[in-house]
């Protein structure tokens, strides 16, 4: 299968969906990660420019440790994501027809800030949109439209997983490959005063702890037509 994760920042996917990924890439399916936006404003120090050029390079690492076969980012700056901008949407919509997905992975609608929410509606929209022939016409093809799953929020708030995916044996992966956006790592300490790779196993073991495995990470379905299908896709 083809498999396109897309998420807001260049961490998100490595800490919603991270074990997942490498599960897939581990069975032989196609992963390509995608971060709509490109990292700019997450530092003290670091002016955006730089960072966002540090945190391609640690995206583009951490894609190689979950085994993906491409990481793509849309440069769109930090806190300017808008899920109506035209063109960020036909960029998604020719990204999705060059790709041709069997499943794609984002962020939840009720996501804890306005860039993954609004990452959200993109994928959405975009997702259906490719399948149009007439929308675009400049990104050649057409897509199927293909079942969405929602991956969980951030430290798992307000996120009722409908399906759990048993991390356990790519846990240490989904860490390692966290670890790569060391930029963040001590961004988040400042910020917010967390240790984020603990934090990422712990909502990763309380995820295992609801569905009976030691590791897990959680999923949602969107339940919408014609994006259902009686086949489990998730590994």
């Amino acid at each position: 299968m083809n498999i396109l994760a897309i998420g807001c920042h260049p961490d998100d996917l490595e800490n919603s969906c991270g074990g997942t990924l490498a599960l897939y890439a581990r069975q032989g399916h196609q992963v390509t990660m995608v971060h709509v936006a490109n990292g700019d404003m997450g530092h003290v120090v670091i002016q955006p420019e730089e960072l966002k050029r540090i945190r391609r390079a640690e995206a583009e690492q951490a894609g190689k440790v979950l085994g993906a076969v491409r990481v793509i980012s849309l440069d769109a700056g930090d806190l300017e994501v808008d899920s109506y901008q035209r063109e960020l949407i036909k960029r998604l919509v020719g990204l999705i027809r060059q790709v041709q997905p069997d499943l794609v992975i984002s962020h939840f609608p009720d996501d804890y800030m306005k860039d993954h929410q609004e990452v959200s509606k993109l994928v959405f929209d975009a997702s259906f949109s490719a399948s149009l022939p007439h929308y675009a016409p400049e990104y050649p093809g057409l897509a199927q439209i293909t079942p969405l799953y929602y991956m969980d929020t951030l430290a798992g708030v307000n996120f009722l997983p409908t399906e759990y995916v048993d991390i356990t044996e790519t846990i240490e992966l989904k860490i390692q490959a966290a670890g790569c956006h060391e930029s963040q790592i001590k961004w988040l300490y400042d910020h917010d005063h967390i240790d984020f790779l603990d934090f990422i196993r712990t909502v990763s073991k309380f995820r295992g702890l609801q569905c009976g495995v030691p590791y897990a990470e959680g999923f949602r379905q969107c339940y919408t037509w014609p994006r259902l299908t009686t086949k489990r896709l998730l590994p």
